[in-house]
């Protein structure tokens, strides 16, 4: 595998900092993987998963997402992704499927999303610009919930009282506050990620994850997860597209697993002929950096093989 790494400039002027991982030289593509990555984190994480889907012949490319690893710059500068921060999140994202696709052409391209990254996904799944993936693969996500409206309102109300960039420690014990209650012995704040102690350690060490946002980026969170489960957004999903789901059946961010099956049921309601879901026992939210990684990973590279058109260059799926 080899990396590289480039800056995107979009219409704002942001520049969004960007990962490609592709085969070795000579090696042929047979479809570009994107990733989205979640919150409080960053796309520089998932550099084993992209050394997997090299070998299995994918161009990979991540962004870190406004407010995020090295397109904030800084750590003071975590946590807030600008007004309209989710809308330009998911611009961005489209931004750089065009450059992924300019770069591999005539070769599919599939969005696999995570967390927050994966609430973006669900509404870019609704709206204009989805027609260039092949496909949506979600991880460590979840279906429609309860108390967003007043989520909504209580952030709105400190937003006004404390101004855009207050970092919430109030809005942050709402959203993770209960995440580690299903665990015990509970070792760190962030257990809830995954059963493997080290890599919970390698995520409290790194400086640019497990930010507190601010209120701005907790507000525009919660209208974006208020809106994804309606009528009118559920209207427009794109029904000829396959998804994934995935998760730990542990994972508190998709309810257990409840959750993702009801978001599994209510795209085949909406008319997605091809909607596939996995949970994984004992599992929680971090799959890919779970125990059992290997086996998720395998999984992901199936998915795909499986999705690929008539005539792709069949490679034998490799989990590293």
């Amino acid at each position: 595998m080899t990396e590289n790494t480039f800056t995107m400039t979009d219409p704002l002027g942001v520049k969004i900092h960007v990962y490609e991982w592709l085969p070795e030289a000579g090696a042929d593509v047979r479809g570009v993987v994107q990733i989205s990555h979640g919150m409080c984190e960053t796309a520089a994480r998932y550099a084993r998963f992209a050394s997997a889907l090299t070998a299995a012949g994918y161009a990979v490319y991540a962004n870190d997402h406004r407010g995020h690893g090295l397109t904030a710059g800084q750590v003071n500068l975590l946590g807030d992704t600008g007004e309209n921060g989710f809308y330009w999140m998911r611009r961005n994202l489209l931004q750089l499927a065009g450059i992924a696709c300019s770069r591999h052409q005539h070769v599919p391209i599939y969005l696999f999303a995570h967390s927050m990254g994966s609430f973006l996904a669900q509404k870019l799944m609704c709206e204009v610009g989805n027609e260039i993936y092949s496909g949506f693969i979600l991880s460590g996500t979840n279906g429609p919930r309860s108390m967003l409206r007043l989520a909504e309102s209580l952030s709105a109300m400190q937003l006004r009282l404390q101004g855009d960039h207050h970092r919430s420690v109030l809005l942050n014990g709402l959203v993770f506050g209960a995440y580690n209650r299903s665990f015990s012995p509970v070792r760190t704040a962030f257990d809830w990620l995954s059963r493997d102690q080290e890599e919970v350690d390698q995520f409290i060490a790194d400086p640019f994850c497990g930010a507190i946002c601010t209120t701005r980026f907790f507000r525009d969170f919660f209208h974006l997860l208020r809106e994804l489960h309606t009528r009118t957004t559920l209207l427009t999903v794109c029904k000829d597209k396959p998804v994934y789901l995935f998760s730990g059946e542990k994972d508190p961010v998709g309810m257990n697993g409840h959750g993702v099956k009801r978001l599994a049921g209510l795209y085949r309601s909406q008319g997605i002929q091809d909607v596939e879901y996995k949970l994984y026992p004992e599992g929680r939210h971090e799959m890919l950096n779970e125990v059992n990684r290997d086996e998720v990973t395998a999984d992901v590279l199936d998915w795909l093989a499986r999705h690929l058109p008539a005539g792709s260059m069949r490679l034998q799926p490799t989990a590293n």
